[in-house]
């Protein structure tokens, strides 16, 4: 499961070798002069216990003996992920004012912590070198995008944003020799007074209709609880032509009806079926817009779930 938790207040082995130790050459006693000394006897090296080497860097519980593919999500596995570091990501509009509904560019750049200069090498995840999300305050609006990275390695994308207010920007990448990262912007857009309060959101579970496929939900606990894992159950009214999208059979992102959370994951199990399972753990009671994307026919439908979310008694 790839499940990467963002929290934020509003401003992913050591490879072991064990080798058998080759005791001391056994020596005569003093105490014994007549018994002459034997040679050293060289005792086999034992091969080495197996372990586990390549590991996926978006999907860390997977892990493998030899190298290959993800099964979950298709990335390259590794034979061994550094520590996890952030890269501070710099978000720029041109131009500076943006005004609703006016066109504008969103400028991207991603700084290495190592030395200050700015990343121009990224690996590529699911098809693309950078995902781009954009929610809205008011969780009406969502994209997700990928920037075009330029010579300068500033990332750029244009845009629209439909309505004045607070809008969440999530940066997800891989830069090269770091780890995968998920970084959230905030963007205000004038216009309007600025309304502090949540978005209220009221739970809606019921099927929805895409582009050209109608998605359905269950869950297991059916209602989900903090903090404890939710097996998520999509399932397409129509599986003819169901095809991966950026390399994976659904992505999805969830948010927090007040934007701290954004959780951006894959489908945990499937296979081109009409059903899709993904496994969630809401950080914290309240109720989270769902998101998820599916391909069929060349055509992606992205559908949204408001889900409430208990808190264990």
């Amino acid at each position: 499961m790839k499940l990467r938790l963002l929290s934020l207040s509003i401003p992913i082995f050591v490879s072991v070798l064990l080798v058998a130790q080759q005791p001391a050459p056994q020596r005569t006693s003093p105490s014994d002069p007549q018994q002459p000394a034997k040679p050293p006897v060289a005792l086999p090296i034992e091969a080495p216990d197996p372990v586990d080497e390549f590991v996926c860097p978006m999907d860390p519980d997977v892990h493998s003996l030899t190298p290959g593919k993800c099964p979950r999500c298709g990335m390259t596995l590794v034979a061994g992920v550094p520590d996890f570091v952030e890269y501070p990501v710099t978000l720029k509009t041109e131009p500076r004012a943006v005004k609703p509904g006016v066109p504008f560019e969103f400028q991207i750049s991603v700084t290495n912590p190592k030395d200050g200069k700015r990343v121009t090498d990224f690996e590529i995840m699911h098809e693309k070198i950078f995902h781009f999300f954009a929610v809205s305050q008011d969780l009406s609006y969502f994209i997700h995008e990928h920037p075009v990275k330029g010579e300068d390695s500033v990332f750029r994308l244009p845009g629209t944003l439909p309505k004045p207010g607070l809008y969440r920007m999530l940066s997800d990448f891989y830069p090269k020799g770091g780890t995968p990262q998920l970084i959230a912007k905030t963007l205000v857009v004038p216009g309007a007074p600025f309304n502090t309060r949540n978005s209220k959101l009221k739970a809606d579970t019921g099927t929805q209709q895409g582009a050209n496929v109608d998605v359905s939900l269950s869950m297991e606990p059916a209602e989900p609880i903090a903090g404890m894992k939710t097996l998520m159950f999509f399932k397409l009214s129509d599986a003819e032509g169901f095809e991966p999208y950026l390399g994976a059979w659904g992505h999805m992102l969830t948010a927090s009806e007040d934007l701290i959370d954004m959780i951006h994951n894959h489908p945990f199990i499937a296979d081109g079926g009409p059903n899709v399972q993904f496994n969630m753990i809401f950080p914290r009671p309240g109720i989270y817009r769902v998101w998820v994307q599916f391909q069929r026919k060349g055509v992606v439908n992205t559908v949204a779930f408001n889900v409430p979310v208990s808190e264990l008694k």
